[in-house]
Order: C-alpha cells, then sequence, then structure tokens
C-alpha cells in the first residue's frame, strides 16, 4: 500500500471510528443516530428516529470524551515521530525518555498542592485545566531539556547515553512522584491512582478545550519540519550542508512535542506506547519519510486511542479498565513483534 492509499484510509477510519466510539456504551446509539444527532445540533433534521435521552448522552458525555481521546492519541504519536527523527532513534519514545516522568511528577505536585495552598488555583474547572497543563508543560520541558543535554558530547547526541540518562530521569521522578504521593490524603490518593493508570473517564468540554491549543499547535507545525528532519537524518553536519538550522530545528522540536506530552499526561493521565508503536507500524508500512510518518502518526494515534478506550469501557463493564492498561496490554505484544522482525532483516544482512 503505498502512501496516498494509507492517508486516505486514515482519514476515512477518523470519523469511522469515532462514530462507532459514540455509540457503544450502556445507552446503545446506532451509527445512523449518531450522524443524525451530530447533524441536529448544527441545523439539519434527517428522517432518522431518536430516542429521548440520546442527544444529551452523545453530546455531554460521549462525544467529549472520542473528541478528548483523539486529541491525546493524535499528540502522543505525532510527538513521538518528531521526537524519534530528532534523536535518530526508534525507542526515542517521550516515556523513555523522560518526558512523561517529568510531566506526572509536576502533576502530582499540582494535584498535591491545590489542596495545600488553593488560593493559588483558579476557581473555575477551565481554569484549573489550564493551569495544570502549563505545570505538566514545565516539568516535561525541564526533563526532556535535562536528557538532552545529559546525552550532548562534544557536540553530539549519544544513543546509549540517551536511552541511559531518560531510565535515570524516569527512575528520579518516579521516586520524587512517590514521595509527593506518600504525604498525600485519601482523596488526592484516589486521583493520584486512577490518573497515573491514564483515563479519559473526566472528559469534559472543558478539558477538550484546555487542551485543544496545547495539541492544535504542534500538529500545525511539527509536519512543517517533515524536510528538515528527513534531512536530519543524514546527520547534524549533512543537514546544516543542506541549509537546515539544526539548534534551532532541535529547540523547536522538543518544546512542541513537550507541550503536546505534557499537556495530554494532564488531562488523561500516563497512557504508554502510543507515541512508540505508532511511528513503528507506519514506518513498516511506508518507510521513514517524515512528510508522510508525522501526519499519519497523529491520525493513526487518534484513531487507535479511540478505539482503545472503547475496550477500556467495555471490558468489564459495568466498570472501567483505566486505558493506560489497555495500551501496555495491546502494545507490548505488538511492539516485541516488531523488534523481531527487525532482528530478523538486520540477522539477514549481516549474513
Amino acid at each position: 500500500m503505498n502512501k496516498r492509499s494509507i492517508r486516505i484510509l486514515l482519514w476515512v477510519m477518523l470519523p469511522l471510528s469515532g462514530i462507532l466510539a459514540a455509540g457503544i456504551g450502556s445507552m446503545p446509539i446506532r451509527p445512523w443516530q449518531v450522524v443524525a444527532i451530530l447533524a441536529q445540533s448544527a441545523g439539519l433534521h434527517l428522517p432518522v428516529s431518536i430516542e429521548p435521552g440520546m442527544a444529551d448522552v452523545l453530546m455531554l458525555i460521549r462525544l467529549p470524551r472520542v473528541c478528548l481521546g483523539m486529541l491525546v492519541g493524535a499528540g502522543l504519536a505525532i510527538s513521538g515521530a518528531a521526537l524519534q527523527g530528532l534523536f535518530r532513534n526508534p525507542l526515542a519514545d517521550p516515556g523513555l525518555i523522560g518526558i512523561s516522568a517529568g510531566a506526572s511528577f509536576f502533576a502530582v505536585l499540582f494535584i498535591v498542592g491545590a489542596s495545600a495552598v488553593p488560593l493559588l488555583v483558579p476557581g473555575n474547572m477551565l481554569g484549573q485545566y489550564y493551569l495544570m497543563n502549563v505545570v505538566t508543560f514545565i516539568g516535561a520541558c525541564l526533563t526532556s531539556l535535562l536528557v538532552f543535554r545529559l546525552s550532548r558530547t562534544r557536540g553530539k547526541t549519544l544513543v546509549a547515553t540517551l536511552l541511559l540518562a531518560g531510565l535515570a530521569i524516569n527512575a528520579l521522578c518516579g521516586a520524587f512522584t512517590g514521595l509527593v504521593t506518600y504525604t498525600a490524603n485519601n482523596d488526592e490518593l484516589r486521583s493520584i491512582v486512577f490518573w497515573s493508570l491514564g483515563s479519559l473517564g473526566a472528559a469534559s468540554w472543558s478539558n477538550v478545550l484546555a487542551l485543544s491549543p496545547f495539541v492544535l499547535g504542534p500538529l500545525l507545525v511539527l509536519p512543517r519540519m517533515a524536510r528538515s528532519l528527513n534531512a536530519f537524518a543524514l546527520g547534524e553536519a549533512e543537514a546544516g550542508y543542506m541549509g537546515v538550522h539544526v539548534k534551532r530545528l532541535k529547540l523547536w522540536i522538543i518544546v512542541l512535542s513537550t507541550l503536546a506530552v505534557g499537556a495530554c499526561v494532564a488531562v488523561s493521565g500516563i497512557i504508554g506506547f502510543v507515541g512508540l508503536i505508532v511511528p513503528h507500524i507506519l514506518r513498516t508500512a511506508s518507510g521513514n519519510d517524515h512528510r508522510s510518518l508525522l501526519l499519519n502518526s497523529a491520525l493513526l494515534g487518534a484513531v487507535l486511542l479511540t478505539l482503545a478506550d472503547v475496550l477500556s469501557r467495555t471490558v468489564i463493564a459495568p466498570a472501567e479498565l483505566p486505558i493506560g492498561i489497555v495500551t501496555a496490554i495491546l502494545g507490548t505484544p505488538l511492539f516485541i513483534a516488531l523488534l523481531m522482525k527487525q532482528k530478523k532483516y538486520l540477522f539477514g544482512l549481516a549474513s
């Protein structure tokens, strides 16, 4: 399948997965009823019977959750693809290099600190979400810059040092997160535990609006850096000879990726493997060209996280399984399979 066909398929799958996810739940809503309700909200009336309460369930509960899942999935996936291109390393996931750990540590600080110093927290819900996004972005930036600095030697980024520094920062942030969690009261502890497992259960139009600018900005800007990332894959010196402003490229990708990841962590908690697996799947299907890889990663990430959220809501219904557990269960075998395929390919070249 060529790049154009994959792009068309992903654009078709995006609304279809949203309609499917919006209709599944304790009150089933048929796909044509979902379309009719959405059309009705836009002023169009279709000849489809809609039961009482369906519109409220869809517009106030299901649709915000679908929109939130798509934003989070797209933000995590495109950030993972951009960071892998920047570090020229397919393992440079936001979680592996400490970005998610730093964002989660600052988010836990915010959850506990909001009760300790309530005067510093806005009274309205939207303001609280924006403030938490800013706080987690600061944490993500600090850890990513620290890892990046630790991995630099004589002007070059060492991949092995990068991964080791990421592991060290992950461990350090995890220890501080545990320390802050130890001081939390019962209400804060429940919030921290549920949030740390990853969930879209708190979805509302307020946090969709709060998240949108933090994710839509990277979604619009990162694909414009695709050509520079393609040149950067040849090496920093070669990219510089081709007219790429290397330092500016690194700064923008780190800032935009940590902006998206930090905001996603703030509203949905820790959701692993999306930023790692999605670019791998697309590289296997269509190659390493970032002109298609970045946008396709955002589309596929949105689709996969939307469908994973459906599983989290239905597997043990009426209870809900944290979506971070679902992505880990599904992502780990897939990642191992991709590694084994790559191992066989490299072994074949060596022999």
